[in-house]
């Protein structure tokens, strides 16, 4: 039993206020300051039995405040107070269904229009919200983080239709705040005259922890209380450093150490940046370390890229404070391509280049012959002595020269020769052998061409002129060889051509064929095969001379010394229709000159060739004549000895005279 207490905000806004009473079964609130009753305010009374309100000013009770406690049978209500609008109507109907009304005496306050009457003699419809003389937050207070020492604020609002008093108050953990600064004031809202509005603000000065906690207001009038959803006051103390990181110095291949830490409330969180990002090489290769007991940043197997600004943030709820430390790394000098040595004619433009790093950037020095460099106009330098150029070289300026890198950390040197040719010439570089490379394979490629030219025209003009009849007598081709190692084509031959006119027992076609008139000639078989123009002639000269095989063909070597008498024939046939011409005349030149060949090569002839040349012999001393040889005329011209392909004789059969 509580009847008698002041007891009014644990029913009015509290949310399970009894909990952990799940077997109790009878309540008693009697005489109390309840005013409203809210949604959850009998949480966890499941077991309840009877409940007992009686003789509170009861104004308003929200939508199933008593719909948890299944048990229950009875529910004394007294109250003259009742707001009656649509917020209510739930009530009589739970009532009647419930079979509780026997035990509540409600009657209504407000509107005017229900004023005195029972709530359950009012029609449901009756229920109706077209004023709000209860307050009505419109402006909830807002939870919030203050710095230790600062002033805040918590501000709330409300609006009524009634012109009924306001009081105003703060509650802290559900504690009502007796002394508090509270600034109130109250304004017409402007779009409608009958509606006012009425502000409280809550202000705490310097706070400190002990001001943190749930801030509520609560605005009364006439016709209830309306509580404020709680706000959360949250005191926080700004991060400062207890170690600050410092300007660091290390050498490449060390470990670079930075501190930092920092304290507030809550406990702020450190992080590390370079440069104002968080992407850097230390991070991304995985050499940064940090220890969050011992507070230490570090940085393993430094190098030259992890040099730059750090900064430490150290930050919470409350805010965040920085701090900045230097990394410095040295590094000793190097070159980052090695010196190439030089070889360059007089006159010529030659440049080295000694491109260095190192930490701090190195000082660079030319020396010649470990002496310092003597400039001159020829010599000219780059930006940080990284390039030395010297314009119209001359002997002198061959030699060894020298890169000196230094810096706080030491000093090194690189070297490059320099070679001056007197002249022009062949290069020891790789340019040069690579363009006498290319003119050599052009000069091949381009002698290929040509041969290829002079061979392919060389071929086509031979078969030009090659005969396709399968009955001609073929020259071997190997007697320009086998002539010239008999030395009988040691010089150039002379050949006389005879051309004759038309004669009485021939003529001459168009196409160059010669015929035998048979007609002319009655004892001489008209030959089947006319001669090729131009006639073949055997000349002589002074030099050694060669004659021919009639019946085969075949050339024969004479080592008499003699010249072999010219024979020219006009047409081709047998030697009975052969128009033959044989200069000299002489008969015993001819005869002399068989018998040395007879007597030359016994052994080189059979006895039947050598018959088959004093036929033709023979032929040529005594030629069978045909009538009518007339007007012709003799053209001698110059020619090789042996004949080609197209001049070719078909052989002839000779018949000696008996």
């Amino acid at each position: 039993e509580l009847d008698h207490n002041d007891i009014s905000g644990t029913i009015e806004d509290t949310n399970g206020a009894f909990t952990g009473l799940e077997n109790l079964s009878k309540l008693t609130l009697f005489g109390n300051k309840i005013k409203s009753v809210a949604k959850k305010a009998f949480s966890g009374l499941e077991a309840l039995e009877h409940l007992n309100l009686g003789d509170n000013a009861i104004r308003s009770i929200q939508a199933d405040a008593f719909a948890k406690m299944k048990s229950l049978r009875q529910l004394h209500i007294n109250s003259d107070s009742f707001l009656c609008d649509c917020q209510l109507k739930w009530l009589p109907q739970w009532l009647a269904e419930k079979e509780l009304q026997s035990f509540v005496v409600a009657t209504c306050a407000h509107p005017e229009s229900l004023k005195s009457k029972s709530i359950f003699a009012i029609m449901p419809e009756s229920f109706v919200c077209d004023d709000f003389p209860k307050p009505q937050i419109i402006i909830q207070p807002e939870t919030t983080v203050a710095v230790l020492g600062k002033d805040i604020r918590f501000t709330c609002s409300a609006a009524s239709s009634s012109s009924s008093p306001m009081m105003f108050a703060w509650k802290k953990d559900n504690e009502m705040l007796h002394n508090a600064e509270i600034e109130n004031f109250a304004h017409v809202r402007a779009k409608d005259g009958e509606v006012m509005e009425y502000t409280t603000i809550l202000h705490l000065r310097h706070v400190t922890f002990a001001h943190e906690g749930r801030y509520q207001c609560i605005i009364t009038n006439h016709f209830g209380s309306t509580y404020s959803n709680k706000a959360r006051l949250t005191v926080n103390v700004l991060p400062s450093f207890i170690k600050t990181p410092h300007d660091i110095t290390s050498r490449t291949g060390t470990t670079a150490r930075l501190e930092c830490a920092a304290e507030g409330h809550p406990t702020p969180q450190i992080a590390w940046q370079k440069d104002g990002g968080t992407d850097f090489p230390a991070a991304r290769e995985r050499r940064m370390h940090v220890m969050p007991d011992d507070d230490v940043f570090f940085i393993t197997d430094v190098k030259i890229e992890d040099m730059g600004v750090y900064s430490c943030t150290a930050q919470n709820s409350a805010g965040s404070v920085l701090a900045n430390a230097t990394l410095t790394v040295l590094e000793t000098p190097s070159l980052i391509h090695p010196l190439e040595d030089h070889v360059v004619s007089v006159g010529e433009t030659v440049a080295l280049q000694c491109k260095a790093t190192g930490s701090p950037p190195p000082r660079i020095t030319w020396l010649k012959g470990d002496q310092p460099l003597i400039v001159t106009e020829r010599h000219h330098f780059t930006s940080g002595n990284q390039l030395l150029i010297v314009r119209n070289v001359v002997l002198e300026d061959a030699g060894k020269y020298t890169c000196e890198m230094s810096n706080t950390l030491g000093t090194e040197r690189a070297h490059s020769h320099v070679s001056i040719l007197q002249s022009l010439g062949c290069r020891k570089d790789r340019t040069t052998v690579g363009i006498i490379t290319i003119a050599v394979v052009c000069s091949i490629v381009l002698t290929s061409l040509v041969w290829v030219c002079i061979i392919y025209q060389t071929r086509k003009k031979s078969e030009e002129y090659s005969v396709t009849n399968t009955d001609e007598t073929i020259v071997p081709p190997d007697v320009p060889s086998y002539l010239s190692s008999q030395g009988t084509l040691s010089d150039r031959q002379e050949a006389v051509v005879r051309a004759d006119n038309q004669q009485p027992n021939g003529h001459i076609d168009s196409n160059g064929m010669c015929q035998t008139d048979a007609g002319r000639c009655p004892d001489v078989e008209a030959p089947t095969v006319g001669c090729r123009q131009p006639k073949l002639c055997i000349g002589y000269n002074k030099d050694t001379w060669k004659t021919e095989d009639m019946a085969d063909g075949m050339l024969v070597p004479d080592k008499t010394g003699y010249g072999l008498p010219v024979v020219c024939t006009d047409c081709s046939g047998s030697t009975d229709s052969m128009n033959i011409h044989i200069y000299p005349k002489e008969a015993e030149y001819y005869s002399e000159t068989l018998k040395t060949m007879d007597n030359t090569y016994p052994n080189a002839l059979s006895s039947k060739e050598r018959n088959r040349k004093r036929g033709a012999g023979t032929s040529l001393l005594h030629p069978q004549p045909c009538n009518g040889i007339a007007n012709s005329k003799r053209t001698e011209t110059d020619g090789t000895l042996y004949p080609s392909n197209h001049d070719r004789i078909r052989p002839v059969s000779t018949t000696s005279p008996l």
